[in-house]
């Protein structure tokens, strides 16, 4: 049998930069690409083909509270009252991630991101306090090197 190998991505190799700034507070991500695809149908039960509509790229990010802190002061800052008021096309997201030291970077920008609601939750005996910032983005772009 040949060799195998799986081009999976370490946490440890992973760096977040929004706003400029590389986020040290980051507990996880998400970046996806939705398509809206549905059957077509048309005589008897089966599909005919399959159609496709808009696109919609979103994610979140889930942030260390101290973090969302730093990103809500910036927004204040430039007279928003948080991060979520801030307009779209005045944020993107880079992510670059690789396997190894050695292995080549990857990475995912998203632009023109808006994010929602920013809340704060916590429970009795937390170590720590996470948010999860969502977003929606005008663009999300996978890329190698």
């Amino acid at each position: 049998m040949g060799a195998f190998s799986t081009e999976e991505c370490a946490w440890s190799q992973t760096s977040v930069k929004l706003l400029g700034r590389t986020i040290k507070g980051i507990r996880g991500f998400e970046f996806k690409n939705d398509n809206e695809k549905e059957h077509l149908y048309a005589a008897g039960k089966k599909p005919i083909d399959i159609q496709e509509g808009n696109e919609k790229p979103e994610g979140n990010l889930k942030l260390l509270k101290y973090e969302v802190d730093l990103l809500n002061d910036a927004a204040q800052l430039a007279g928003f009252s948080s991060i979520a008021t801030v307009p779209h096309d005045g944020i993107s997201i880079t992510c670059n991630y690789k396997k190894t030291i050695a292995s080549e970077i990857r990475t995912v920008q998203a632009f023109g991101v808006a994010f929602g609601g920013v809340g704060f939750a916590m429970e009795q005996n937390a170590k720590m306090t996470e948010v999860t910032l969502a977003f929606l983005a005008m663009e999300i772009i996978f890329k190698k090197g």
